[in-house]
């Protein structure tokens, strides 16, 4: 057996006895969840996978043989026959022609139509906006159309071998849903990275978006795949940008989970969870795994933060009751956390106390990493409202660049926010007139009673040039000898009398 998919020159599995297709004709995209009409003990090809009735598998890709298709369930994951299954709700099957090139069905995907009918669609739209269509000049090969500066980039997407999609000769791809889930990550030589597709007017969302599978393979490679079963909610602890966060159990562990409640954002919290799984300090809020195995709903786990976010903490205490040796390791945690990020070439964007929980033990952790990018990748649009004007770093709001000295002018704004106990930052100056306040020099006073040295440390992080701002490992020693000038000296220990002259 020479190739598993459609997307290689092999035949295929080819048991003895092949199934049936099923019997409404039907075809299962990936991701699709589906249930076993009857049990299937395997066929004598070693790539099958068993399985019993009634039990739950999701359509991993489709094959050359149209009654196969790959599957994975809490067993394993393999070959099983189109016949013995159902899917467990409706889905969009691809076309006859996706099939034969071997392209997991996308809302991205538009057929044959014209360049100029590619070009008007995207007119005016955001750069990074895309869509994939046929190519009229190149039959059998597809072309990549991106809004870029105002204008129209068309790249060519082609099979220099077999099985092969590329668009450069440099990176290679098995079909057209890996080509586009690597260029939405990074730009990799492209004008910009992939970032909201143009959708047919046809076209039928459902829950079971290839997307999730595509990128469950990654969780699963991380040991982060959570059974819906295993997971217990409780009660909703807060409410988040994708949807509610609830209290859970999870391995008897308490966790919190974001529960998805909106389909347009699938891919979104996706990707905040994938770029979750591979950040590991003490500092951020650690994922522990993500369920997509839901009918209805998609589920994020993390560690759960007994202490809630750090600008609610302040602001229920006060003054009063949070000691001033309190502040300081709040502002070490977050620069800790920071320094990492940044030692990772990570941005976070979105920087502020209302993204830093408190751990039981008072632990302060970076959360909220939907906005966070790669250092070096393409900066996005921001026409959306979901700009946090008072955190961001002038440049950010001209130019919608960003980098780690950006994220550095949030911690300034963060550090503000602690020694003011959770006040809003600028206050008495309207949202839309601080970008015009700081370019003319404002910068905010010290919070009442707040130290000179972090004053000054907040001042150093708003200096208005990037270059002139301190980077997090810089920002970190220096927080580090505030807080050691700032400790009580130890108590001398008096010398014991025993066995004195």
């Amino acid at each position: 057996m020479t190739s598993l998919t459609s997307n290689g020159n092999g035949g295929g599995h080819s048991p003895s006895k092949s199934p049936l297709p099923p019997a409404s004709g039907g075809v299962f995209a990936p991701g699709t969840e589906v249930v076993a009409t009857a049990s299937f003990n395997g066929a004598g090809g070693g790539r099958d996978l068993p399985f019993r009735k009634d039990e739950f598998l999701r359509i991993v890709d489709i094959t050359q043989d149209p009654n196969w298709y790959i599957a994975r369930s809490s067993h394993g994951e393999g070959l099983i026959p189109a016949n013995c299954v159902r899917p467990t709700s409706p889905h969009v099957a691809p076309s006859s022609q996706s099939r034969r090139n071997g392209i997991t069905p996308m809302p991205w995907l538009h057929g044959l139509i014209m360049r100029e009918e590619a070009e008007r669609m995207l007119t005016n739209k955001p750069d990074g906006t895309f869509l994939v269509r046929e190519s009229t000049n190149y039959p059998g090969d597809y072309t990549l159309c991106m809004a870029f500066k105002g204008k129209t980039e068309h790249y060519r997407i082609y099979q220099q071998k077999p099985g092969k999609f590329t668009c450069d000769d440099e990176e290679f791809f098995d079909n057209l849903t890996q080509l586009i889930s690597h260029y939405k990550r990074d730009a990799d030589g492209l004008c910009h990275r992939l970032v909201t597709p143009i959708i047919p007017d046809n076209y039928m969302i459902g829950r079971d978006e290839p997307d999730i599978a595509l990128r469950s393979k990654v969780f699963r490679d991380e040991g982060l795949v959570i059974r819906r079963h295993e997971l217990s909610l409780g009660d909703i602890v807060g409410h988040g940008e994708f949807g509610d966060v609830r209290s859970g159990t999870y391995k008897r562990q308490k966790v919190a989970v974001k529960v998805l409640k909106r389909l347009g954002v699938v891919d979104s919290l996706l990707e905040e969870a994938q770029f979750m799984a591979s950040l590991r300090h003490k500092n951020l809020v650690q994922l522990i795994g993500v369920v997509l195995d839901d009918t209805t709903d998609l589920f994020l786990v993390t560690e759960f933060m007994a202490n809630g976010n750090l600008v609610d903490f302040l602001r229920s205490r006060g003054r009063h009751q949070v000691e001033r040796r309190q502040l300081i390791q709040f502002a070490l945690d977050i620069c800790e956390g920071m320094a990492y990020l940044e030692s990772k070439q990570l941005v976070h964007r979105d920087l502020a106390a209302r993204n830093v929980l408190l751990a039981e033990d008072m632990t302060a952790k970076i959360s909220d990493f939907g906005l966070a990018k790669h250092a070096n990748s393409p900066n996005h649009d921001t026409s959306s409202g979901k700009f946090p004007i008072k955190w961001t770093a002038p440049e950010s709001l001209r130019t919608s660049k960003f980098s780690n000295k950006s994220d550095m002018w949030s911690f300034g704004v963060l550090l503000w926010e602690i020694y003011s106990f959770g006040r809003v930052p600028y206050p008495r100056i309207p949202i839309q007139d601080v970008i015009r306040h700081i370019e003319k020099g404002y910068r905010m006073e010290a919070p009442e009673g707040c130290p000179a040295e972090i004053s000054k440390l907040m001042n150093e992080a708003w200096a208005f040039k990037p270059e002139d701002r301190p980077n997090f490992i810089q920002m970190l020693a220096k927080l580090k000898m505030v807080s050691a000038a700032s400790s009580p000296p130890p108590t001398p220990t008096t010398p014991s009398s025993k066995g004195s002259a």
